[in-house]
């Protein structure tokens, strides 16, 4: 099938509605992790508790504590590093096979459409999914290089070099926590791109749902709240 087929096999609306959702993904991604400081996301307001944490670390005798945190967060990407993984094996495979796709859509009469159409829109969550592994993974290695860097720290907080390093810990540290968080978010565009199988006004809703709730987590929970209590 050529470019002007498979264009012609997506009806107007379904452009419209895939090109939501990645707008969406990619603008809402970068103003979570641009935001100013009178009007701070969750993610900045942890990347200064990070810094802090890496300041506390020089003064603290017994690191037996941080080591253990540390260990937890790589704990977390690991799990939601395989599970992408699974994911990403059961969409790849069903990309190569449609047909239980054509036959859903007929039990529940969705519109007929092309087998290369089905294939794209499954892409589009093959695509997301990957980009979830692929920060998944990478956050578990930051994690692993902070790690390091932090064994890498004087015992004695006299120790110019002890501060220099834990101030280093803390930025691998927080791009970390930003690669984290990037997976999550392309975790749940991936859900919301579920929807497109449905058709294109189910993908718009479930589009607007996800930068909703994404939107009140970033900027009114109320963990962000007592973020930015006075301590």
């Amino acid at each position: 099938m050529t470019l002007a087929q498979l264009i012609h096999g997506f009806a107007p609306l379904d452009m419209v509605a895939g090109g939501f959702l990645l707008a969406s993904w990619i603008i809402f991604g970068w103003l979570v992790e641009r935001t100013t400081a009178r009007r701070p996301s969750v993610t900045v307001l942890m990347a200064q508790y990070r810094r802090d944490w890496m300041t506390l670390f020089v003064t603290r005798e017994n690191r037996i504590f941080d080591a253990n945190i540390l260990g937890t967060l790589r704990q977390s990407t690991n799990f939601f590093a395989s599970a992408s993984m699974i994911a990403l094996g059961g969409a790849l495979a069903l990309l190569g096979n449609t047909q239980p796709l054509l036959g859903l859509a007929q039990e529940f009469a969705l519109a007929q459409e092309p087998t290369v159409v089905w294939d794209m829109k499954l892409l589009l969550i093959v695509l997301l999914l990957a980009n979830a592994f692929l920060k998944f993974v990478w956050s578990q290695r930051l994690f692993g290089y902070c790690a390091v860097v932090l064994a890498s720290v004087p015992a004695d907080s006299a120790d110019p070099l002890a501060r220099t390093r834990a101030a280093k810990a803390a930025e691998i540290n927080i791009s970390a926590g930003r690669s984290f968080n990037r997976g999550l978010r392309s975790v749940y565009f991936t859900l919301a791109a579920l929807a497109w199988l449905l058709g294109p006004w189910p993908l718009m809703l479930a589009t607007l749902g996800t930068l909703l709730l994404l939107w009140r987590r970033e900027f009114g929970s109320n963990s962000r709240r007592v973020l930015l209590a006075d301590d």
